[in-house]
């Protein structure tokens, strides 16, 4: 999972991604790309760890994606360029200035929120009018053209000059047909609200914020917090009455925005988490481990891992006719244990 931060200048993106990261830089350089890569926390994991004491141990990990400015575009809240740079991730962090309350210029995060989802809808916008241009310049010369591309593309022509953002059109953003186009609107969007450190609450006005998936997040104190050691994290957490580090929450919300669940593989070699989207056959789960697993698809042996906690033991689950044989079209839930069988 790919995560990409946008954010005005001054909302403090890059105090987010450092925190989110623990990827701290003493340069300040904001010209360059950043990329940080952080384990996804599962307890479930931990647990299915110290039962199999495997040789190793893998969690599910998500990438943060920080594009940089370069110092012509330094001065500007926001640069094609980036957004073109965002185009390959999964979803995106917009990163929201709400501290520095009493200072002279009054806060207004919808309007914020606004300038730069409208950036996004018109970097789609400049997309869809050149591809339409190529396919009617096609259809004038002979090419055969693809009649349903046209048509939702035009579909989407019309949403974008509406000013709608392409992940309000559920069917326009999943359609297969312009899943190339990798429309930066389309993508599921977690809004921070990058609050003062003893601020804990949204913005007075939301407007139709209210609609979007928004959290709060003190930046500077969670930075803060991206530089103790273990010992000081719990202290601090308890100080300032944080329930969970923003990073576990981040990506808690982020798997929600995306609908994505994981699922487990066992042994003595190794204990891993897989992430997949919800509604995932079972044969396309397989994939995600390797390809060749899909293409000899015979069964998947699954146990959830409530049931094996219940057991106690996978020979104990399997008693109690907890452990199950099921075909290339079983939907796998978020928990199962999965053993694929398979011959190629």
């Amino acid at each position: 999972m790919k995560l990409g931060i946008i954010g005005l200048s001054g909302s403090g993106k890059f105090t987010i991604f450092e925190a989110l990261t623990k990827n701290i830089s003493s340069s300040g350089n904001k010209g360059e790309d950043r990329i940080g890569t952080i384990r996804v926390p599962d307890q479930r994991v931990d647990v299915l760890g110290n039962i199999y004491k495997p040789k190793k141990t893998i969690y599910a990990q998500v990438e943060y994606f920080l594009p940089g400015k370069s110092g012509q575009d330094i001065k500007k809240n926001t640069d094609q360029n980036i957004l073109s740079r965002i185009r390959n991730c999964d979803a995106l962090i917009h990163v929201i200035k709400n501290f520095g309350k009493y200072g002279l210029k009054p806060l207004n995060p919808y309007n914020d929120f606004l300038s730069l989802d409208q950036e996004l809808i018109f970097a789609d916008l400049v997309v869809v009018e050149k591809r339409l241009e190529r396919l009617e310049l096609d259809k004038k010369r002979g090419k055969k053209t693809d009649q349903e591309e046209i048509f939702l593309l035009n579909s989407c022509l019309k949403k974008l000059n509406d000013e709608i953002p392409l992940r309000k059109c559920h069917d326009l953003a999943s359609s297969p047909l312009l899943k190339g186009f990798a429309f930066v609107s389309s993508k599921p969007m977690l809004i921070l609200f990058n609050n003062e450190e003893d601020d804990e609450n949204s913005p007075d006005s939301m407007g139709p914020l209210s609609n979007e998936k928004c959290m709060i997040i003190r930046g500077k104190l969670e930075h803060e917090l991206a530089q103790m050691s273990d010992e000081e994290i719990n202290e601090f957490l308890s100080e300032f009455n944080i329930a969970k580090p923003a990073a576990d929450r981040v990506i808690k919300a982020s798997y929600e925005i995306l609908g994505l669940i994981s699922f487990f593989t066992v042994g003595e070699d190794e204990v891993r988490a897989w992430t997949i989207r919800k509604e995932t056959k079972a044969v396309d789960a397989a994939e995600a481990i390797h390809s060749d697993i899909k293409k000899g698809f015979i069964r998947a042996e699954v146990l959830s891992y409530n049931d094996l906690m219940n057991a106690g033991t996978y020979q104990a689950a399997r008693k109690k006719g907890c452990v199950r044989l099921e075909g290339k079209s079983y939907k796998v839930q978020d928990g199962d244990i999965i053993n694929f069988r398979f011959n190629v």
